[in-house]
């Protein structure tokens, strides 16, 4: 099994990302996915969830990236994919995606698996 997160780089404030993480030996139909960011000096945070298939794939956004990103499933590729819009500085950080079996709450102490993280930069 593997998590692997894709997609990052460097954008202007206003532009946009589209992340990407591959889940490897993971089945989207009974797992749930995260995405989550960590700023440097600072603690992960949610920026969005999307339970397993079999739970209706219910969405859950975090209060910073709220209305400016959405999350969705490529159930080909076996992919889970984040669109962030309107990106600002602030939103500068480490983007990681998490895998659990549960999923209770969209924070990051409810997720068992991790990938290696991709690199977002907003600036001008």
């Amino acid at each position: 099994v593997q998590l692997v997160e894709s997609g990052g780089g460097v954008v202007q404030p206003g532009g946009s990302l589209r992340l990407s993480c591959d889940l490897s030996g993971y089945d989207l139909n009974t797992d749930a996915v995260g995405w989550f960011r960590q700023a440097p000096g600072k603690g992960r945070e949610a920026v969005s969830c999307i339970s397993a298939s079999r739970d209706r794939d219910r969405t859950d956004y975090g209060p910073s990236m709220k209305g400016r990103v959405t999350i969705f499933k490529d159930h080909a590729k076996n992919t889970v994919d984040l669109q962030m819009n309107s990106l600002k500085p602030e939103d500068t950080g480490i983007y990681y995606c998490g895998v659990t079996s549960l999923l209770a709450l969209c924070v990051p102490t409810a997720f068992d698996y991790w990938g290696q993280g991709t690199q977002v930069t907003v600036s001008s």
